[in-house]
């Protein structure tokens, strides 16, 4: 059984009945139940769901854009009205975007309950242009800020929410640590956050971590940015970020230099979410295995969690990083997708119950 962890009773027992999944035992994928297998194949396995977008770019006060994807879902039979469709905000990882299949999966779980959705990805990633030499990170939330409060001015009596994965869930608790209760999200699902990203760089410096994700993670982070060589190269030295074989040098030479961080040091601090749990205002559900090693079980911080009223912790014993894989072969739900089913499901419908109960 996962291991729940929350301060206040009410959020607990609202938990228990109207999103069970988070009380029942997860029976990991038999044959890939080691947290690292589990992270290696969930992007080969897992079915990816056909999902019609409309784009739109938004500008933004520096001059940039922002890509949003919507899946509008006008055929919704449970909410057909648009002006009150509940709406679900989806942040992507690191060098995700709409197409990940985490991210359509999620789409799909919502079409079902008839919600709308719209994927927020970050500046450049998603095939759109750099007006600015400006990318983003963990830390810095005023592009997170400018789209939740674009969606919510679109839809302003539609019930709002937001799910964020890996580095996606990361930004969206710092802008919730951030902000408090003066935000239109009535609440937020976190999914296999770091909690502590020196504790995350440590872990995947580790021989086997590099050679499995560290590398590869930074070969993405540079691919990422080498499409905008020419916007970029005004302010750094391209050469050298392309030379980085971990994600720490890339950010060293690179994340922390963009956004004025004396030191990666302090940049890792201001993009730790541990920091900022205590500040949450809304009810977060916040996902993780214990075995991931993108975020080790040990940087989980219960603790924080155990003093926020608003936070409920669910940890499963296996799952690895965004894998969650279950059932003899796991092409289509996974318990990750299940949780995030059943929560919103639970918020949208249910969520004046929350601390009444």
């Amino acid at each position: 059984k996962p291991q729940l962890v929350a301060s206040n009773d009410r959020f607990c027992r609202f938990l228990e009945q109207y999103c069970p999944v988070v009380t029942e035992t997860y029976y990991p994928t038999i044959w890939c139940w080691e947290g690292r297998v589990q992270t290696l194949l969930r992007p080969f396995i897992t079915s990816r769901p056909q999902v019609q977008y409309r784009n739109e770019l938004i500008k933004t006060a520096d001059g940039g854009q922002i890509s949003l994807d919507w899946f509008d879902n006008n055929d919704s039979l449970y909410y057909p009205d648009a002006s009150t469709r509940p709406t679900v905000l989806l942040l992507p990882g690191l060098t995700g975007t709409s197409k990940e299949s985490y991210i359509l999966h999620m789409i799909h779980q919502s079409k079902t309950l008839g919600y709308r959705c719209v994927v927020f990805n970050n500046r450049g990633i998603a095939g759109e242009d750099l007006l600015t030499p400006r990318t983003y990170c963990a830390a810095n939330t005023e592009d997170l800020e400018a789209v939740i409060h674009y969606v919510h001015s679109l839809h302003p009596s539609a019930p709002f929410m937001a799910a964020g994965v890996s580095m996606g869930g990361m930004l969206l608790l710092n802008y919730l640590g951030k902000t408090g209760r003066d935000t239109p999200l009535m609440a937020a699902a976190i999914f296999s956050a770091g909690w502590n990203v020196f504790e995350s760089v440590e872990s995947l410096e580790k021989p086997l971590n590099w050679l499995l994700f560290n590398y590869y993670l930074t070969t993405c982070l540079q691919s990422s940015i080498s499409r905008h060589r020419q916007m970029l190269e005004k302010l750094f030295d391209m050469d050298l970020v392309m030379k980085a074989r971990t994600v720490r040098e890339f950010d060293k030479r690179f994340t922390s230099v963009m956004f004025g961080y004396r030191t990666i040091d302090d940049y890792y601090e201001d993009a730790s979410p541990c920091r900022k749990l205590k500040s949450v205002g809304i009810p977060v559900l916040c996902l993780n295995s214990v075995d991931d090693v993108f975020s080790p079980g040990h940087a989980i911080p219960v603790e924080t969690a155990r003093q926020n009223a608003n936070v409920a912790l669910v940890l499963t014993s296996f799952g690895g990083h965004i894998g969650f894989l279950e059932g003899i072969w796991p092409r289509k739900c996974t318990y990750m997708d299940r949780v995030f089913k059943q929560f919103v499901q639970a918020m949208f419908e249910h969520g004046n119950k929350i601390f009444s109960m």
